[in-house]
């Protein structure tokens, strides 16, 4: 009897010490396929939508201000080189074919994630070299810094934006990038992170940020594409999502390489702009940013310079 008792205790023994260890590991192990975001964006979809009906409209201000994209030639020869952006595309395939491409290539090479560690390098072959070496995912806006210079590289005029919501109390945001297509005169939104995704209207056009809160407002049905694929559908949580994250925009007023990674110090990084719907008070907004209800400058061609 005694033996049993003794095997018993041990088995229990040998049971709590393995609870132990798959509880460390729940807590400490990096939820890198973690996609991170409100469960409940889809059901609080209506809510989201009556915010943005309620808000004030777009209307002209005082405020000059334009997006100016900076392109270095040499950086970009580089970056091509490096990640053999030419292999991803056709030579003579139109932009919005080149931009799906490149998405398709980060979404599905680099998870999402709330990455442990910041990277020391913020640029795209930094990072690249981050998923290889620290950790293999990160979070929406390395995403967006790294498909913005791929993009820039690839001959793409591309911004990436911070989308935010209207309750200050809200600690979530996202960030996706903007392609120009010169082909359609317009932008449109491609987000690389959680698996990719873009928005289209009826007719498989592409979206812009700004045409999306559009839609959200007049009721006008979208398409959503799930890893940047053929499926679409209006009962997807990304719809939700993106109805609490368009309610106000920012970007930095000029965009070139190596915009986050502050190791290099002769990049612009002096203020944003933000699109903000009437009667509205941005918040986490510093000094010497411009802040606008006018959208005319911030949906038009972009300006470029080239170094």
């Amino acid at each position: 009897m005694k033996k049993l008792f003794r095997c018993l205790r041990n088995i229990f023994a040998i049971i709590g010490i393995i609870a132990i260890v798959l509880v460390i590991i729940g807590i400490y192990a990096k939820p890198y396929f973690n996609v991170g975001v409100e469960p409940n964006s889809l059901i609080m979809l209506n809510e989201y939508v009556d915010s943005l009906r309620s808000s004030g409209p777009y209307a002209q201000d005082t405020s000059a201000y334009e997006i100016r994209i900076i392109q270095d030639t040499a950086r970009a020869r580089e970056i091509r080189d490096y990640f053999q952006l030419d292999t991803l595309y056709a030579p003579e395939a139109d932009t919005w074919t080149k931009a799906l491409a490149i998405g398709r290539f980060v979404a599905s090479n680099v998870p999402h994630a709330n990455q442990f560690k910041w990277p020391a390098s913020v640029n795209a072959i930094g990072l690249w070299e981050y998923i290889k070496t620290v950790e293999p995912a990160f979070n929406c806006r390395l995403h967006s810094i790294l498909s913005f210079e791929l993009f820039l590289a690839a001959g793409i005029e591309a911004r990436y934006i911070t989308c935010m919501p209207e309750d200050s109390l809200d600690n979530d945001c996202h960030v996706v990038n903007e392609v120009w297509l010169p082909e359609l005169g317009k932008w449109a939104m491609i987000d690389t992170d959680m698996g990719g995704h873009y928005m289209s209207d009826k007719n498989d056009i592409p979206l812009s940020l700004s045409e999306i809160r559009e839609n959200y407002i007049s009721g006008r049905k979208m398409k959503i594409y799930p890893g940047f694929g053929p499926r679409s559908t209006q009962k997807d949580w990304y719809l939700g999502y993106m109805a609490k994250n368009t309610y106000w925009f920012s970007c930095w007023g000029e965009l070139s390489y190596y915009q986050e990674d502050y190791n290099v110090k002769d990049v612009v990084r002096d203020h944003y702009i933000m699109l903000v719907p009437s009667g509205y008070k941005p918040f986490r907004v510093g000094g010497g940013n411009t802040i606008t209800t006018n959208p005319a400058p911030f949906l038009s061609a972009p300006q470029h310079s080239f170094e």
